[in-house]
């Protein structure tokens, strides 16, 4: 047998059956189905295996400062300072470890939320019935369909009886399809291809018969899941910035290394001294604790978000999400509930609002016998159910009807025993009506309006009785409607003869009366409409990508407040007929796309990508895992979403809310100002530090600071300081500014002149108070700890000054809120005692006691760093915004 040439949507069923050797009834052969297996492997989608741990232990240390670290711990211990050495390559694997580890927690909060449930399906072979698992599955296996079953393999239906298949993780419609077995055009959307059933949907009502077309991989499903494996995850604009970052100080660390080396050869000291001093110089420009730091700080940003039901699979997702400046949002269970609601109805020339009629709301003024009739008719002209148990079960569209039917107070089971159904032609595709015979002999017709009215020659007046049909009238109702993204259904009804006990379509044939209409839509959620005004606020665009309706998706997006004045939209027919230079033009003016593929879902991320945007993609649906994959930032439903789409995804949100995602903005531009301050905080030292060195190589004095030491200052001193900022809480003002500038360098130019200054001042502190003791004690070990500890204790005021503390009263309630920093500067304080005043310390790293005299001394630079840090502060214009 060979694969279908021609997709199978476009053929007719004996056509489909004939070029897969099937057969209607009996299904294949067992021969044909062993063949078959053989050829075809089993129908399961190719899995992607992860990373092993020992792989993503070493992609921690893919970074070339961490690298040239490495280097020089390796050196150092071919020289013969195995301790150094220690020091040295211990603080690149903690920061692995750590990376690692987060990295490890959230997989494995990831692997909780797979369902790896196996799918039993009835499958026909050699004429029999077979319960088998969907694994089996071959092309031209005939598989039979029932309401509650997952579609297991792209099928192509031979029939079906009131087949209804709900396709939103696949097309993004809202509502579930009726199916029949009509051929369609080649270029028909997958959503509009009615004689077929595609894997991974679901059967929500009637049962139907097709025959498998495409197994595993070769289904929609599958195509979708291969084209994931193809594409390249983006970096995101953090990774991108540290990595440009990590170069450049790269490059100025290795040449003020060699010319510290080359200086102090000249001066006349000696080749080991000065390798010593270069390393030195080295290990103090490099701010190594820095990505152990901007780990941690992403990390806790992870944490702050699982508190809020969201999952950060990648740590540099929290920052990119902060940056984002377009947010692509699917719509059905995304922006909206995912439920069917009736709104409005009309009967008699009446529009009114399902909320006017109820009690609460004084219905008495409102209420009419059409009116009456119209919920009447959807309550009883429905297969849902209503149980105490359970609820509302049944087609999302027959529980609105019932739930709207409720909420004005009738009674499902009442009803029902006064109006016993006895018979039913039930809904049809190619009929799109749905009619029931009741007792006394009440006919009750539901269905699209034009089907509808077709079989009407009169209507109900307000009082309940006959008048002439005003067609024109009900289709302006319609229009109304449908501009509110409304589905409307159209109700009539009839009088069957005395001794009629079965229903035929002839029974409707321009005989029966129309009695009004119901509109129902998805409705938003409430949370939602205040996400998409917050994120608007912060000057981040929304835009509705959908595989729904236009009409549709425009009506939402007006509810929600998506467009500057009036939402603009495009369905994916106008798309395709685009060039990509029109698509890159549209996508910045358009607020709503509709009808979409997933290859255009794709295109319009990578258009607005081009266009400079950080884009986040949301999505639940198997549709939306390109996108999501390419996107900036995939955010995906954890809840009800497909697993296809969580795998492509950075970020889950666990309770499938939208409004969380404004929550994670406000987290992701936290943590990139945290980050800053952290640059600002530790740059300066490693400036200092390593100007220090440099100077003292020029005027040929000994080295103020040793290699060691200046480990401890940054790994050490610097990493317990600075990890307090990374725990500061957001700004009040935050959501109210822009996004800033995607491509706005790490260090910006009010930041270099911050830390510039800073850097002349630690200079000064170290080199004076080494100048100062060594002259006046004569003790080298003694002026290389008070050089120490004077910019420790400077730094703890800068600390204070750069932090929220800046701007917060000393009192319980703001030390509980936010504790990281006083609590940081203790630590600080009582580590800083060991180094100086521990023997183990001294003799580990060379340094000496201190008494009250030389503690006092080395406490003035406090006092001058106050304004020192408001001059610093004044010369970086956005650190008010911190």
């Amino acid at each position: 047998m060979q694969q279908l040439r021609i997709p199978a949507h476009t053929q007719g069923v004996a056509q489909v059956l004939s070029a897969l050797e099937s057969d209607a009834t009996s299904g294949l052969t067992e021969l044909q189905t062993r063949q078959r297996l053989e050829l075809y492997g089993l129908n399961r989608l190719q899995e992607q295996p992860g990373l092993p741990l020992a792989l993503r232990f070493l992609q921690q240390f893919n970074n070339p400062l961490l690298i040239t670290l490495l280097v020089v711990g390796a050196v150092k211990a071919g020289l013969g300072y195995p301790r150094d050495a220690l020091v040295i390559i211990s603080v690149t694997v903690i920061n692995a470890v750590i990376g690692t580890l987060q990295e490890s927690k959230a997989e494995q909060a990831i692997a909780a939320l797979a369902q790896s449930v196996r799918t039993e399906v009835d499958v026909i072979r050699g004429g029999v019935l077979h319960r088998l698992s969907s694994t089996a599955l071959v092309p031209g296996d005939l598989v039979r369909l029932e309401a509650g079953a997952k579609v297991p393999a792209d099928l192509r239906l031979i029939s079906g009886r009131n087949l209804h298949i709900d396709e939103a993780a696949l097309t993004g419609e809202s509502l579930p399809v009726a199916k029949g077995t009509t051929a369609v055009e080649a270029d028909a959307p997958l959503a509009e291809r009615i004689g077929m059933a595609y894997a991974g949907t679901f059967v929500t009502a009637g049962q139907g018969f097709g025959v498998v077309v495409a197994t595993a991989d070769a289904t929609e499903m599958g195509q979708i899941s291969s084209s994931l494996q193809e594409q390249t995850t983006l970096s995101t604009p953090l990774t991108r910035k540290f990595s440009r970052f990590s170069r450049t100080l790269l490059q100025v660390v290795v040449a003020l290394a060699g010319l510290t080396f080359a200086v102090g050869l000249v001066r006349g000291r000696g080749v080991e001294e000065m390798f010593d001093g270069a390393v030195a110089l080295a290990v103090g420009a490099i701010p190594e604790e820095l990505p152990a730091i901007v780990t941690i700080t992403l990390a806790i940003g992870v944490h702050r978000m699982a508190r809020r039901r969201a999952i950060i699979r990648r740590l540099p997702a929290v920052e990119a999400l902060g940056s984002t400046t377009v947010i692509c949002s699917d719509k059905t269970g995304t922006l909206t509930q995912n439920r069917m609601t009736v709104k409005h109805l009309y009967a008699a020339g009446s529009m009114l609002a399902l909320e006017d009629l109820w009690p609460a709301n004084g219905a008495g003024d409102n209420w009419t016998l059409a009116l009456e009739e119209t919920l009447l008719a959807g309550l009883l002209c429905n297969d849902a159910s209503h149980s105490d148990q359970e609820g509302l079960v049944g087609d999302p569209t027959e529980t609105a009807l019932l739930a709207a039917a409720h909420s004005v107070g009738l009674d499902h089971r009442s009803l029902h025993e006064q109006h016993p159904r006895r018979d039913a032609i039930p809904f049809e595709s190619e009929q799109q009506f749905m009619a029931t015979l009741h007792g006394s002999q009440r006919i009750l017709l539901k269905g699209s309006v034009e089907a509808v009215l077709q079989r009407c020659s009169s209507a109900l007046d307000a009082q309940g009785q006959p008048q002439p049909l005003d067609r024109e009238a009900i289709e302006q109702a319609v229009s109304a409607m449908a501009a509110q993204g409304e589905r409307v259904l159209a109700f009539a009804i009839g009088q069957a003869a005395v001794d009629q006990q079965r229903l035929d379509p002839q029974h409707l044939a321009g005989t029966l009366s129309f009695i009004g209409l119901q509109g129902m839509q998805d409705p938003p959620r409430p949370e939602a409409i205040r996400a998409v005004a917050a994120c608007r606020a912060a000057g981040i665009q929304v835009k509705v990508i959908t595989g729904d309706h236009l009409e549709t998706a425009l009506a939402i997006a007006r509810q929600m407040g998506i467009g500057a004045v009036e939402p603009q939209g495009v369905d994916g027919r106008q798309l395709a007929a685009l060039n990509p230079d029109a698509v890159a033009e549209l996508v910045g003016q358009v607020d709503v796309f509709a009808r979409v593929a997933p290859a255009q879902k794709l295109q319009l991320v990578q258009a607005l990508q081009a266009n400079g945007e950080v884009v986040a993609m949301t999505g639940d649906g198997v549709n939306d895992a390109p996108a999501l994959k390419q996107a900036d930032i995939g955010i995906a439903m954890g809840e009800g979403g497909t697993e296809v789409a969580r795998q492509a995804a950075d970020m889950l949100l666990i309770d499938d809310n939208f409004a969380t995602i404004e929550a994670a903005v406000e987290e992701g531009r936290t943590v990139y100002l945290n980050l800053r301050k952290t640059l600002a905080f530790v740059l300066p030292v490693n400036g200092g530090a390593s100007m220090t060195i440099l100077l003292g190589a020029v005027l040929g004095t000994a080295l103020p600071v040793t290699a060691l030491q200046v480990l401890w200052l940054n790994m050490i001193c610097s990493l317990t300081m600075s990890i307090a900022l990374a725990f500061e809480p957001p700004n009040p003002s935050l959501m109210r500014q822009p996004p800033r500038p995607p491509e706005q360098p790490l260090l910006t130019p009010g930041l270099i002149r911050r830390v510039a200054v800073v850097s002349l001042f630690n200079w000064a502190v170290i080199f004076g108070l080494f100048l100062w003791s060594n002259q006046h004690d004569g003790n080298l070990a003694l002026a290389r700890t008070m050089a120490v500890q004077g910019l420790v204790l400077a730094h703890l005021v800068y600390l204070s000054r750069i932090s929220h503390w800046r701007q917060t009263r000393l009192h319980w309630p703001a030390l509980r809120a936010a504790p990281a920093v006083p609590l940081g500067i203790a630590t600080t304080v009582l580590v800083q005692t060991l180094f100086s005043q521990s023997a183990w310390m001294n003799s580990f790293f060379g340094t000496s006691p201190l008494d009250l005299h030389h503690l006092a001394i080395c406490a003035l630079p406090m006092l001058l760093m106050i304004p020192v840090a408001a001059v610093a502060e004044r010369l970086d214009p956005t650190a008010s915004a911190q």
